[in-house]
This record gives structure tokens, sequence and C-alpha cells, in this order.
């Protein structure tokens, strides 16, 4: 049985969510994923998070990222079960920048 590490999850989707902010087709994929399996104020919450970095810039990315880990890692705590579906967004997100 692998282990899975929420905390790592969290921050490895949160850095998945920071490179996808300017590619549009990785962007909108992450977006389905998200309101999938968090439901549509997930997807919502990533768009706004999106246009933040569009408006003040590459400076915003890194915050953003860490505000997405922290979400993330609440939303583990409160829906262990997701940590494998997410780590699988990310799996595929990162093999989609390679």
């Amino acid at each position: 049985m692998q282990v899975i590490h929420q905390p790592r999850v969290a921050w490895d989707t949160a850095r998945v969510i920071g490179g996808a902010f300017h590619d549009d087709r990785l962007f909108d994929w992450l977006r389905h994923e998200f309101d999938a399996l968090f439901g549509a104020a997930a997807g919502e919450a990533l768009a706004e998070s999106r246009e933040r970095v569009r408006h003040v810039g590459d400076a915003r990315v890194s915050v953003e990222t860490g505000l997405w880990r922290v979400r993330l890692e609440d939303a583990l705590r409160q829906r262990p079960e997701f940590a494998g579906d997410l780590a699988g967004i990310t799996s595929v997100a990162r093999a989609h920048r390679s």
C-alpha cells in the first residue's frame, strides 16, 4: 500500500497550479479537474487566482501558489480520500508540461 503524504500532495499541486497560469490548455484542464473533484467553487477560485496574476504580474505567482498550498492542505484535512485523485491530477499535469 502506498502512503500519500497530504502536505506534499498539496505543495506539488500548488506548484503545478502556479506553472499553469500562463498555459491556457493546462489551466483549462486543471480547472475542469478541480470542478469535478472539489466543485465549481474551486474552479472559480482558480480562475480568480489567475486573474490576480494577470492583473498584478508574475510577482503574484508565488503568492497564489502559497495560497493554493494552504487551501489544498485544508481541503485534504477535510477530505483525505481526495489525496490520491489530486496526486494523479498533479502527475498528469506535470507530464503535460514536460
